[in-house]
């Protein structure tokens, strides 16, 4: 049987990446007001083995921006530089900028935790990025989490109508990020599970429209709850639905995996 081309040939070279716990700290609208800064966010790159939905809260706006300008694929520099580049590049003129998360997810390989402060770099850029490159969390993290098609956020759809911005849960929010990463760092699912489902209380109550909106036919919160019972964890891609992350060491019906992308050993 003659070996079909690789599907990179036609959606481009350059990862996906999944936002986990701690969404939301990276905006600076939210970060202002967290009493214990810094809060945190895990993000992991993806390697691009197949197409991900639009509009699902997998980066794929930010990543058609930097397939776009760096001709689809990454450059071989330092993700510092290509991270501040991509977020030039997708948010120039824009009045509700992207987070840099997007970008930093995108570029840096592993599974990241952004760590971020409104004192410094202004809360737009973490004040610290802790990696984690280990095939063995790699490779753990790939067999507990499970990605459940649910749908693309609608037309007209906008999480930020309704903004409770409480100092006490935003922090209990970057709070999500850091227990999150723990939970990887020490392979941990049923940690794992429980940072998904804090983080997830934290986004329907400071951003009411992440799980609720007039434009969302779903039972968004329904299916969630479904999901949080009869398993270790669950939380959204993004706001307005996207992919169900399903943190379990059974498999899921419907769902599927993904391949985390790892820095290449040196030498």
């Amino acid at each position: 049987m003659r070996k079909a081309p690789p599907i990179t040939g036609i959606i481009g070279k350059i990862p996906y990446r999944l936002a986990l716990a701690g969404g939301w700290i990276d905006q600076p609208f939210v970060s202002r007001h967290n009493p214990e800064p810094p809060g945190s966010m895990v993000v992991v790159n993806v390697e691009p083995e197949f197409r991900f939905m639009e509009r699902a809260g997998i980066c794929g706006s930010t990543r058609e921006v930097a397939l776009r300008l760096w001709k689809g694929q990454l450059p071989k520099e330092d993700p510092v530089k290509l991270a501040r580049q991509l977020y030039e590049a997708e948010n120039r003129g824009k009045k509700d900028p992207s987070g840099s998360q997007d970008m930093i997810g995108l570029v840096y390989p592993g599974i990241n935790r952004l760590d971020y402060d409104f004192k410094a770099n202004g809360g737009v850029f973490p004040a610290h990025i802790a990696s984690l490159n280990s095939e063995r969390q790699a490779r753990w993290l790939e067999r507990v989490l499970y990605l459940l098609p649910v749908s693309q956020r609608p037309a007209g759809y906008t999480p930020l109508g309704k903004k409770r911005l409480d100092p006490d849960w935003i922090a209990r929010l970057g709070r999500t990020g850091q227990t999150c990463f723990a939970a990887i760092d020490k392979m941990k699912a049923d940690a794992l599970g429980a940072s998904f489902n804090e983080c997830m209380k934290c986004w329907e109550y400071i951003l009411p429209g992440t799980v609720r909106h007039s434009t969302v036919k779903i039972d968004l919160v329904g299916l969630l709850k479904f999901y949080q019972t009869r398993f270790a964890g669950a939380m959204y891609s993004g706001c307005g639905g996207g992919y169900l992350l399903v943190v379990s060491e059974e498999s899921v019906p419907g769902a599927f995996q993904v391949k985390v992308r790892v820095k290449e050993k040196e030498g």
